[in-house]
């Protein structure tokens, strides 16, 4: 792959990136159009990657073209997203758990701990970029710690549809991240795999929760038909 395809193809992914999570915090809405120019236009680039990312959504069911008229976001209903953070959650529960009997635990512990004592600086300094790499860098000590690549590659995919900046702007989140993460570190640590579990669990609970309520609160689902709750009942 030559040097410019290599920028288009991450230029692509950054796009992706943005409107999936315009999608996934509904700043867009189902049934609104996504036009090319108009998007190429506020994002500052060319209509190309535009195109290719929103190829790359259709594929995820996030969106669907219509003929001269572009791109449709595709309805998103709360089962979908009880869903997508169940998926995350077995995942990240069972890379933890593999994490658990990694060799040299305590060093590996002790690091942990350090990259939980700078989030929780930026919690306190209230700085959303640095809470955002700080969780990343967690989740990937984690992950390596694993040693399981398929498994970490299955849960990256899945946790792009997380709105990591909804999270990081909230303080009240951000205090118990660290809580948890500290909780965390002491199951991993006693190797105790159903605390772990429960653990990884409820985090993820809580962000599903905290999503579906503040989609709620902009009346997401006011005028949409949650399709899986008109079939069940």
């Amino acid at each position: 792959m030559s040097t410019g395809s290599l920028r288009r193809t991450q230029l692509t992914d950054e796009v992706a990136n943005h409107l999936r999570n315009r999608i996934m915090t509904g700043q867009l809405r189902p049934g609104d159009f996504v036009r090319l120019d108009e998007t190429a236009s506020t994002l500052g680039c060319s209509v190309t990657p535009v195109r290719e990312a929103l190829v790359t959504l259709r594929g995820e069911g996030l969106v669907r073209s219509s003929p001269h008229r572009g791109f449709i976001v595709e309805p998103l209903d709360r089962g979908d997203i009880v869903d997508i953070f169940w998926m995350q959650a077995e995942l990240s529960a069972r890379l933890a758990t593999h994490a658990a009997r990694a060799q040299d635990l305590e060093r590996h512990l002790a690091e942990l701990g350090e990259i939980v004592d700078r989030l929780e600086l930026a919690v306190n300094a209230q700085h959303p970029d640095l809470i955002l790499a700080g969780e990343f860098a967690f989740h990937r000590k984690v992950h390596l710690m694993a040693n399981s690549k398929k498994l970490a590659w299955f849960q990256y995919a899945a946790s792009k549809y997380n709105p990591f900046e909804l999270y990081s702007a909230d303080t009240e989140w951000g205090h118990e991240a660290v809580a948890s993460h500290r909780v965390l570190i002491e199951k991993l640590r006693a190797g105790d795999v159903e605390g772990i579990r429960s653990e990884v669990g409820a985090r993820f609970a809580d962000a599903r929760d905290r999503l579906i309520a503040s989609l709620e609160s902009i009346g997401f689902w006011d005028e949409a038909v949650d399709t899986r709750k008109a079939n069940s009942a």
